[in-house]
């Protein structure tokens, strides 16, 4: 149950736009002197008045790893975004998956997960809660939608769905999936990193976990690591006690980031939004370009969820070359100027990453006509980036030895 102290920073939001949300929730300067932001506690001993305080943890703070303020007004804000009954934060984006999927798993129950899942939540499934723990996986098709009635067990207990997917950019339907995995007493758990609260709403579509790696777009900066979990009324008190359990906390100056970058997170998101469809669009008109995968182009699998679903893009998406070398593609990325090559994205800079997910996918195929590249879009000007990617283009055609002879 919420504190009247932590009620009173989460401000009533009703009938307000989403930017205004954004600059409004888990602020509250009445309380800390008026200062616009809430500080960062750095702490772990909290003081108790009395003996009967102490014991009864009647105060609204207990110790560090609990909560403090500065954590609480992250929570709260996160949970006022994504419409949940509860919110914890967790140390990275992968601990928040694992986090949410522990909560509603035990030995000998059997999970449905998407075949076009984030590699190491994968990875986690077949190393933690299969090999260690003897929870069953099964990979599902991205596309299966309520055909994964089909996949349920007697002793299925939850389904977890990434839309779109990693690197391949599939669009499911959840409410469908939703739908069938209520019916048969499942638990719902949806990565929302890429789209952010902005552009879904995982609980509003039935969703009991919705999950972010705020080390994203929440965070924005490439600066700090963080995980959220929101969890609806069904899911929250097993996912507070887990939380509690495994002692999981972010450090203060971490949360601070995020509560910094959530303020500018709507105008970002535009941005990044708005950037990343014209280069898209731009790449799709090159001939070296074989695929360009972003849900918000009518070609990409689950298209028409995207439209069914969500609010608008991200700056998320991938292109299939033609039939490239290796070297000339490495030439393609590593004169390229201003996307970093590097893992993760969300950061207001531009990224490349070449992929290969043919290897790990086990329910479907993947088989791309050439090599496959993840591009992150930042905020840089659209005509410096496309500037950069057609000199790259250039190289790569140039470099490549079957082209030449």
């Amino acid at each position: 149950m919420m504190s009247k102290f932590e009620a009173q920073a989460l401000h009533p939001v009703e009938g307000f736009g989403i930017d205004t949300q954004l600059v409004t929730l888990g602020r509250s300067p009445e309380l800390f002197n008026g200062f616009v932001n809430t500080p960062v506690y750095h702490g772990s001993t909290v003081l108790s008045s009395t003996v009967k305080e102490l014991l009864g943890r009647t105060q609204p703070y207990i110790y560090g790893r609990r909560g403090t303020p500065t954590s609480a007004a992250l929570e709260q804000a996160i949970c006022g975004l994504e419409g949940g009954a509860g919110a914890v934060l967790c140390p990275s984006g992968l601990s928040a998956c694992t986090t949410a999927l522990l909560s509603c798993l035990k030995t000998g129950d059997h999970l449905l997960v998407s075949d076009g899942v984030f590699g190491p939540v994968r990875h986690a499934c077949e190393t933690v809660l299969s090999a260690r723990f003897g929870v069953e996986v099964t990979y599902y098709d991205p596309m299966a939608g309520a055909d994964i009635a089909l996949l349920i067990k007697s002793n299925t207990r939850a389904v977890y769905v990434e839309a779109p997917s990693s690197h391949t950019f599939e669009v499911q339907d959840v409410r469908a999936i939703a739908d069938v995995a209520h019916q048969h007493g499942m638990m719902v758990l949806a990565d929302n990193t890429w789209a952010s609260p902005l552009f879904f709403q995982p609980h509003a579509h039935g969703v009991d976990l919705s999950i972010q790696a705020g080390t994203k777009y929440l965070v924005g900066h490439s600066d700090a690591m963080l995980g959220t979990v929101s969890a609806s009324a069904a899911a929250w008190p097993a996912l507070k006690a887990l939380h509690g359990d495994l002692g999981l906390c972010v450090g203060p100056d971490d949360i601070y980031l995020a509560l910094r970058g959530l303020r500018t997170l709507g105008m970002r998101m535009r941005t990044h939004q708005e950037n990343a469809l014209v280069i898209a669009g731009w790449l799709k008109s090159r001939p070296e370009v074989h695929r360009v995968l972003h849900p918000a182009f009518d070609d990409c699998p689950g298209h028409v969820n995207w439209q069914r679903y969500f609010k608008g893009s991200s700056g998320l998406f991938s292109v299939e070359l033609q039939d490239f070398s290796q070297e000339a593609v490495e030439a393609f990325l590593d004169g390229l100027s201003l996307f970093g090559l590097g893992y993760s994205w969300g950061g207001f800079e531009s990224l490349a990453l070449p992929f290969d997910v043919s290897a790990i996918r086990t329910a479907t195929r993947w088989q791309a006509a050439g090599p496959c590249i993840r591009f992150h879009i930042g905020l840089e000007s659209v005509a410096d980036l496309i500037a950069d990617l057609e000199a790259g283009l250039n190289r790569l055609v140039a470099t490549d030895v079957r082209r030449r002879a």
